[in-house]
């Protein structure tokens, strides 16, 4: 149990403590103009240097730990010999701890260990964090690369209508053997993210001398999460929702269904009945053409339309057509959460992802990952033909606590083949008691609980207190 007295206090807000909830007090007053830190009682400090308007740019680095992983690190590095004065100013016998290297291999920086315990990082862990759920990280592999392949994308959009599906469907494969060469961020499973949380806090133990515990992502009793959602394409998916229902109900299941507000005839009484029915509606788009989130613009003049349709089916929740998105875009459409970011996805016309199986925030909107392949990209881009990478993604999940967020379209689940697939997840996951089987908007409201919540002197407190679960470490 964490006493008051065992309370880590910090300089300012530090969004990876904020997203694990762990237990911690900002000072008040004026601190150190040269750092930013959270501190023990005893003394130590895990530090780094502060945001200033004279940072160097981001970079990219690879962090050497201990245990042999290799994580990279997006953002703006000191040297160390740019931290000596620094270092000097917060303890002494300091040593170097572990290297952050070029991805050739030359040592650029140090994290720095000193003999109160205290721990010296050479770069902003938030900044690393936000790197990656933002997707900047894109920019420092891709360089101009990344300019480009957006007009690609822009440009595919801009005739796809012209084409025939077959030939729609030959681009996407052979543009996926270009996109299978990705390295970064690794499909289906990318971990660099979680790597670095779980470094962070093993860093915040070893500062605090003792094991700080943190809120889990998961109401009691559960240990991972399922949700299940449909993007409804066309008038021929319209038409397909009914054997989805069907296979769903019977295990037990509720999904969430994301319709575009003016591309297709919708009936409201389509509507009211899955809400009836303990089922979700969300937004995906006004026209599923692409041009939603092309410009900003573009997305002031189709705000309107989203809003009187989110407001008509009672929709907190959207879902951009193909996965488009734009990290300074996506809190402007005023919903509760948004769909729209893969965990790694090199398939999708916007490749990319925010390399996380769980929920976080930008800014007032909390970002709901996509982590298991859609079915379009596993069934129809890569042909594979059983629900074999689904059901080993979802084990992989479990395992490490996540959120398997499921993305499928009744206008492929037509086809008997991928109705097979989806029936066998399902069949495999109904029975587990382990997993919080959870509609999106059950997800986003258990998430402004729990940011809601704290532990205070050991002790849960806040609207999430009483589902709640501590836990200790990674």
């Amino acid at each position: 149990m964490l006493s008051a007295a065992q309370l880590l206090h910090g300089t300012r807000r530090v969004t990876i403590a904020e997203h694990h909830r762990l237990p911690y007090a900002v000072l008040d007053g004026p601190s150190a103009t040269d750092c930013d830190y959270l501190a023990a009682p005893r003394g130590a400090k895990l530090l780094w240097p502060a945001r200033s308007s004279h940072e160097p740019a981001p970079s990219f680095a690879i962090l050497e730990t201990a245990d042999g992983r290799s994580i990279p690190i997006f953002a703006a590095i000191a040297t160390d010999e740019e931290l000596a004065q620094l270092r000097a100013r917060h303890g002494d016998g300091w040593q170097p701890a572990a290297a952050l290297t070029s991805p050739g291999g030359t040592r650029l920086a140090s994290v720095w260990r000193a003999g109160d315990g205290s721990l010296c990082v050479p770069f902003d862990p938030d900044e690393v964090c936000e790197a990656y759920w933002s997707e900047r990280y894109l920019q420092l592999l891709a360089g101009s690369r990344l300019a480009f392949n957006r007009l690609l994308m822009h440009a595919y959009y801009g005739v796809r209508r012209g084409l025939p599906r077959t030939v729609q469907i030959w681009l996407r494969r052979r543009y996926a053997r270009v996109q299978a060469r990705t390295a970064f961020p690794a499909w289906p499973v990318e971990t660099a993210l979680h790597d670095f949380f779980e470094l962070f806090l093993s860093w915040i133990d070893e500062v605090a001398g003792h094991a700080v515990p943190r809120i889990g992502a998961w109401p009691a009793p559960h240990q991972w999460a399922l949700v299940l959602t449909h993007d409804v394409e066309t008038a021929e998916g319209v038409a397909a929702i009914e054997p989805v229902l069907e296979l769903e109900r019977s295990l037990g299941l509720r999904s969430s269904w994301n319709f575009v507000v003016d591309r297709y005839a919708l009936d409201d009484a389509l509507i009211s009945e899955l809400l009836q029915d303990g089922f979700e509606v969300g937004v995906h788009g006004v026209r599923h053409d692409g041009r939603d989130l092309r410009s900003v613009g573009e997305l002031r003049r189709r705000l309107p339309a989203l809003r009187e349709a989110a407001e008509r089916w009672d929709a907190v929740g959207f879902r951009s057509p193909a996965m488009h998105r734009n990290w300074d875009w996506m809190p402007l459409l005023g919903f509760d959460y948004d769909a729209s970011y893969p965990d790694s996805d090199p398939f999708e016309p916007q490749a990319g992802g925010c390399c996380t199986w769980l929920p976080f925030f930008n800014r007032d909107t909390l970002e709901l990952p996509v982590t298991m392949a859609q079915d379009h990209t596993l069934f129809e881009i890569l042909r594979h033909d059983d629900a074999s990478v689904w059901i080993e993604k979802a084990r992989f999940l479990k395992a490490r606590g996540g959120m398997a967020q499921v993305l499928t379209h009744p206008d492929y689940l037509v086809k008997p083949r991928v109705m097979d697939a989806y029936r066998r997840l399902l069949e495999t996951l109904a029975g587990d008691e382990s997993v919080w089987k959870a509609l999106p908007r059950e997800v986003n409201a258990w998430w402004r609980r729990r940011a809601q919540t704290e532990i205070v002197n050991g002790h849960l407190a806040g609207p999430a207190a009483g589902e709640a679960q501590r836990h200790y470490g990674a």
